[in-house]
């Protein structure tokens, strides 16, 4: 029985958890896939359990990016913390000495910006077949949809024809959201915002909706408890529930259900995937500061983050920290 991507993550942000990143098309690329679900905000930081490896990885990836924090076990911690003490000198913007909470949120948002745009960067060539930096919906849809229609008896009765006749449609619908002035091509900026809508206020609509269709089995337009649960958790096995399912059912119960009638709507949904009232960059630059801050004034030396280096930027035992591997001016 596994927890269905269920940890602690950046939420949305970073992709969300869970930012969609296409693979470059092939002779059956996929279309663009569901992200992960937002997780309820943290507890008061006065109350989190000790650290351990999975939420030390999350610090590592706020602070260093998922594609940049992968290989840390090819440093010692010398040389660790010799590249740490760099990036903090870029994070202290001011250079009087000390690193703020809002010095940290603005390095963490600049991180999880490098990673989106370097993602679009990355599959831009792909579908700009062209060459003249705009992406049509027709580039798109030949890249990822190509063969399945060009070939379309290949995938009689198959999953991958019910996979791509469901998501073409629903891409289609996602680009032109993205595509703000109508044309039927895509701008790098408007691309960007079809790859990671959940980093656009005018796509926050479709996010909403995607993820109702995900999880609404039924098609009754509501997500219920059971769905809600089987989004995150499927048995194996029957048996018992693990003692994390009976916390979400009262989460669902309790905070996601806001009126009460045993499903979830869109406004539903909205509130608890965009929470509105939560800075998960904020959140996570007050954490590390609060667990490095040893003389509790709110703000940190070089030496007291290179004291808890390995919160900042892994440790051989969780194979994280790859930023580290980089010249600092890169970051």
């Amino acid at each position: 029985m596994a927890r269905g991507g269920r940890g602690r993550h950046l939420g949305l942000a970073l992709g969300l958890l869970l930012a969609l990143v296409l693979a470059p098309p092939a002779l059956r690329a996929k279309p663009t896939v569901r992200k992960e679900r937002v997780v309820r905000p943290d507890s008061e930081l006065g109350e989190r359990p000790p650290e351990d490896n999975q939420s030390f990885q999350y610090d590592h990836e706020a602070f260093l990016g998922k594609e940049d924090s992968k290989t840390f076990d090819q440093l010692t911690s010398e040389e660790s913390k010799e590249r740490l003490g760099k990036i903090v000198d870029r994070i202290d913007n001011d250079g009087d000495g000390f690193v703020t909470t809002e010095e940290l949120k603005t390095w963490i948002k600049r991180v999880q910006k490098r990673y989106i745009y370097d993602n679009v960067a990355k599959v831009w060539k792909d579908y700009d077949r062209d060459k003249d930096d705009k992406i049509s919906w027709e580039e798109y849809k030949q890249a990822t949809y190509g063969y399945y229609l060009g070939n379309p008896t290949e995938f009689h009765d198959t999953s991958d024809h019910h996979t791509f006749k469901k998501m073409l449609p629903r891409d289609e619908r996602r680009f032109k959201a993205a595509d703000l002035d109508g044309d039927q091509t895509a701008t790098r900026e408007e691309f960007t915002a079809f790859l990671h809508p959940e980093e656009f206020e005018h796509m926050k609509e479709i996010v909403v909706l995607e993820t109702l269709e995900d999880i609404d089995k039924n098609g009754d337009g509501f997500v219920d408890q059971d769905e809600y649960i089987a989004d995150m958790f499927s048995h194996e096995e029957n048996g018992p529930e693990p003692d994390w399912v009976l916390s979400e059912r009262e989460q669902f119960n309790e905070f996601r259900d806001l009126n009460k009638d045993g499903k979830l709507d869109k406004d539903e949904i909205r509130h608890w995937i965009l929470p509105q009232d939560y800075d998960h960059a904020q959140a996570e630059a007050r954490h590390l500061v609060y667990e490095s801050d040893k003389n509790k004034d709110e703000k940190l030396t070089k030496e007291e983050i290179l004291d808890n280096w390995n919160m900042f930027v892994g440790s051989q035992a969780t194979n994280y920290g790859e930023d580290l591997t980089k010249n600092h001016d890169e970051l």
